[in-house]
């Protein structure tokens, strides 16, 4: 196959970008030109693993350099007291302020992503994001959206309203809740339908913040997905999991692996860890079980002190230690969700924004995991949940046989297969 240049848009959060740097990887290893234009606090991340850079900045650059996803990571920790209202209440209050913020990215960037796409003369495009950047689609090459959220983005009647968290088995608010979103959002969705159109992109469709591709990729196992109820066209392919090759090896430290007990994998993501006070509060709960704990402890790792049971650091390389692992304790970003179901871990999932109440909701439903709230759980439904999912053999039999499935599809290869070959359609 003909090498190609492939020119990724990740959103800032790390979920996305390490999903495009994981199927980027496979794909630079195989002689094609990968050019990450990535947000600027991404600078050398990306160089580092291999990759060019030609990167974008979503607002006026500021001072001081930042670290990568910064803004994103300001902006949970400011707004994190949203958090503790139900889904509904947050659509006026968090979710319709995050689609502006992200809505301002877009138009601030459109010139300059006009220049890199001149600069870099892509053969394809990928987007790993949830808002439309018009020069993408307008490039004059195949575009390839990726979906690293909750596939109830991909809207249908027959399930339950993204960002709710709402269960598939209860649908009598479903209604309620699209009508709520259609109230708060309609007014800039339309005002940013105009804006995109006026670039020259196709109109969005109704109450969508992003065209579909030429191909479109989501992560999502098969166990858990919607299709049976919301059948996807033939420009979709799920992938059962896209889990990168590039984290680093990891040996268990000597004062957890001298230690009894389950050991547990706890992690907020990046963004979810800038929430201090919830970290420290999660934390003085696992502190008073007999099991060891991994702890992802994000962007404010200063401010968080670990029990004498836990091990942790800022960065952790997540996919080299879940397997080793006996639970994962997750706020249910898709990344994370989809890396427990590839390497058969139950799960405890506190859902903090975004699709991760959906997430969450799904892994409950099922029975591969269990559903707390966040902000009110009791130590004693925290504990008696890792118990509970510690002594369910038949659940992690499920979740093991699953697993095996899971990771002979090869979702990173297949995604790098099906990139690769759009650009020769």
């Amino acid at each position: 196959m003909p090498a190609s240049t492939v020119l990724f848009m990740p959103e800032s959060a790390y979920g996305p970008t390490n999903n495009c740097i994981g199927i980027g990887d496979i794909l630079r290893q195989r002689g094609h030109r990968v050019v990450f234009a990535a947000e600027a606090s991404w600078k050398g991340k990306l160089t580092a693993l291999g990759f060019e850079e030609d990167l974008v900045d979503l607002a006026p650059p500021a001072g001081a350099e930042l670290d990568a996803g910064q803004f994103w990571k300001d902006f949970i920790r400011d707004t994190a007291p949203e958090f503790r209202k139900p889904t509904i209440e947050q659509l006026d209050t968090w979710v319709k302020p995050v689609w502006v913020e992200l809505i301002n990215g877009a138009k601030y960037c459109q010139p300059q992503l006009l220049d890199i796409i001149a600069r870099t003369k892509p053969d394809i495009i990928v987007e790993d994001n949830v808002v439309a950047f018009p020069a993408l689609n307008t490039a004059g090459v195949p575009f390839v959206r990726i979906v690293s959220c909750n596939p109830l983005e991909m809207k249908g009647p027959q399930i339950a309203p993204v960002f709710s968290g709402y269960p598939a088995a209860e649908p009598s608010q479903w209604e309620v809740f699209r009508a709520e979103y259609d109230r708060t959002h309609r007014a800039i969705w339309s005002e940013f339908d105009a804006w995109v159109r006026a670039q020259g992109a196709p109109g969005l469709p109704d109450l969508e913040f992003i065209h579909d591709g030429d191909l479109n990729l989501y992560v999502f196992p098969s166990i858990a997905d919607y299709t049976a109820a919301r059948p996807l066209g033939p420009t979709w392919q799920r992938l059962e999991s896209s889990v990168r090759e590039t984290d680093g090896s990891f040996d268990l430290p000597a004062s957890l692996a001298d230690r009894d007990g389950a050991l547990i994998y706890f992690s907020l993501g990046s963004l979810g860890s800038a929430d201090v006070e919830l970290m420290r509060r999660i934390i003085d709960a696992l502190a008073k079980t007999p099991h060891r704990y991994i702890v992802s402890k994000g962007p404010l790792h200063t401010e968080i002190d670990l029990a004498e049971n836990m091990w942790g650091a800022e960065f952790v390389p997540q996919t080299t230690i879940m397997p080793m692992v006996d639970v994962v304790i997750t706020h249910g970003g898709n990344n994370t969700t989809t890396e427990a179901f590839h390497f058969g871990k139950p799960m405890i999932v506190l859902p903090l924004f975004w699709d991760q109440y959906d997430n969450a909701q799904r892994v409950d439903e099922l029975g591969f995991g269990v559903r707390l709230d966040p902000y009110r759980f009791t130590d004693s439904e925290m504990h008696e949940a890792i118990e509970r999912l510690l002594a369910d053999e038949h659940m992690r039999d499920a979740l093991a046989a699953n697993a095996t499935t899971i990771q002979a599809s090869d979702g990173l290869r297949q995604a790098a297969d099906a990139i690769a070959a759009i650009g020769l359609s």
